[in-house]
C-alpha cells in the first residue's frame, strides 16, 4: 500500500476506490478530551501558542478515529494579533477585537508578525513527527476578506458594518486585504516548512456579496496569496473555501489556482460535478447539523455524496465546521460508513 496519503493523492486528481475523509473543526468541540485539555489550558489564545497543548488538541480525534488527515490546531484570528490588533475571547460570545490599528503600521509589522506565529510551526512539527506517515497534515488560515470582517467590527456579527466599510472606504479595505494577503502568505509558507503538507484558507464569510465585490475581496486576494506562497517555492496543494459564495463558486474555482475547492451544504451535486470535471478535487459538503441529529437522514445523505461525487477527485467532509454538541456515535459511524473501518472504541466519554 503507497504510505502517500489518501489527501495529497485526491488533491493530485486521483478517483480513489473511496474518498479521503476529515471533518473541519475535528481538533476538539465535541471531544470530552478536548473540553478537558481546554479547562486546563486557559486563554484560548495562549492555548493555540501552546506547541505541546495545540499538539494535543491536535491528535485528538485522530486517536479515535480512522481520520485521514489531521488539521492544525490554531484560530483564524491569531494573525490579527501577530499584526498588533488585540485579540481576546470572551467565554460563551466569542472573539472580541481591540480598535484596528493604523494599516501602514501593520504593513510595516508584516515580517515580524511571522516570527509571532513561530508557536503553530512548533505544533506541526510535533504533529507531524507523531503521525503515521500516510495520514496527511493540513495547516490553514483565514481568508483575507473573513479576517478582516472581525478586525473592523471588533467581533463576529452579520457582517452589515464590514461590507458597508467596503463600499465607503474602498481604498482603506483594500490597503488592508493587502496586508492580510502578504501575512497570510508568510504565515502559510510557514506551516508548509514546519510540516504542513495541504494549505487550506478559510473565507467563512463570503456569502452575500456582489459579483464584482467578491472577485476583488475574495478571488484576488486568494489569488495573490497562492502566487506568493508559490513563489517561495513552496508545492503543498490548496484547498479554497469560499463559504457561501453559491453561484460565485465557479468564478473562485476558474480564477484561482487552489487544487481544491471546499463546497458548504448548499452545493448541488451538478455544481461538484462541474467543478471535477473542470479538474478541481471538491471538499464537502455534509450539512454539520444533519451529522448532530443522525438517523436513517444522515446515512442517507452520506450514500447520497459518495454517489454523486466518488466518480471524480472528491475529499468527504462537512460542509461547515462540527457543532460541539454533536454526538460522537454520530461521527463513528459516518467515518465507518466513508472508511469501511470500525471506529474501536468510543472511551473518555
Amino acid at each position: 500500500m503507497s504510505e502517500t496519503p489518501r489527501l495529497l493523492r485526491a488533491l493530485a486528481g486521483e478517483t480513489l476506490d473511496r474518498p479521503p475523509v476529515w471533518f473541519m473543526r475535528q481538533a476538539g468541540r465535541s471531544l470530552p478530551e478536548y473540553h478537558e485539555l481546554r479547562a486546563r489550558a486557559g486563554d484560548f489564545i495562549a492555548f493555540c501558542h501552546n506547541p505541546e497543548m495545540a499538539a494535543e488538541a491536535t491528535m485528538q480525534p485522530m486517536r479515535r478515529f480512522p481520520l485521514d488527515a489531521a488539521i492544525v490546531f490554531a484560530d483564524i484570528l491569531l494573525i490579527p494579533g501577530a499584526l498588533g490588533q488585540k485579540v481576546w475571547f470572551e467565554a460563551g460570545e466569542g472573539p472580541r477585537l481591540g480598535p484596528l490599528p493604523d494599516i501602514a503600521r501593520m504593513a510595516d509589522e508584516v515580517e515580524a508578525s511571522t516570527a509571532r506565529l513561530s508557536a503553530i510551526g512548533e505544533t506541526l512539527a510535533r504533529v507531524r513527527a507523531e503521525l503515521e506517515p500516510e495520514r496527511a497534515l493540513i495547516g490553514f488560515a483565514g481568508g483575507p476578506w473573513t479576517v478582516a470582517t472581525y478586525m473592523i467590527e471588533g467581533r463576529g456579527s452579520q457582517r452589515e458594518a464590514a461590507r458597508t466599510f467596503a463600499y465607503e472606504h474602498p481604498e482603506t479595505l483594500d490597503a488592508l486585504l493587502k496586508v492580510l494577503v502578504d501575512s497570510t502568505a508568510r504565515y502559510l509558507i510557514m506551516q508548509a516548512r514546519s510540516g504542513a503538507q495541504v494549505l487550506k484558507i478559510f473565507e467563512s464569510w463570503a456569502e452575500g456579496l456582489a459579483e464584482d465585490v467578491f472577485e476583488r475581496i475574495v478571488v484576488r486576494p486568494h489569488k495573490a496569496i497562492v502566487e506568493q506562497v508559490r513563489a517561495a517555492g513552496v508545492t503543498a496543494p490548496f484547498i479554497g473555501f469560499p463559504r457561501g459564495a453559491g453561484a460565485l463558486v465557479d468564478n473562485y474555482a476558474r480564477a484561482v489556482p487552489v487544487e481544491g475547492v471546499a463546497l458548504d451544504t448548499q452545493a448541488s451535486a451538478a455544481l461538484g460535478q462541474r467543478l471535477q470535471a473542470s479538474g478541481k478535487t471538491i471538499q464537502g459538503a455534509l450539512d454539520n447539523l444533519l451529522l448532530r441529529a443522525g438517523g436513517p437522514a444522515l446515512d442517507a445523505r452520506v450514500e447520497a455524496l459518495l454517489d454523486q461525487w466518488g466518480g471524480g477527485p472528491y475529499i468527504f467532509n462537512l460542509g461547515h465546521g462540527v457543532v460541539p454538541d454533536t454526538p460522537i456515535p454520530h461521527i463513528a459511524r459516518v467515518i465507518e460508513r466513508v472508511t469501511g473501518k470500525r471506529v474501536k472504541a468510543l472511551a473518555a466519554e
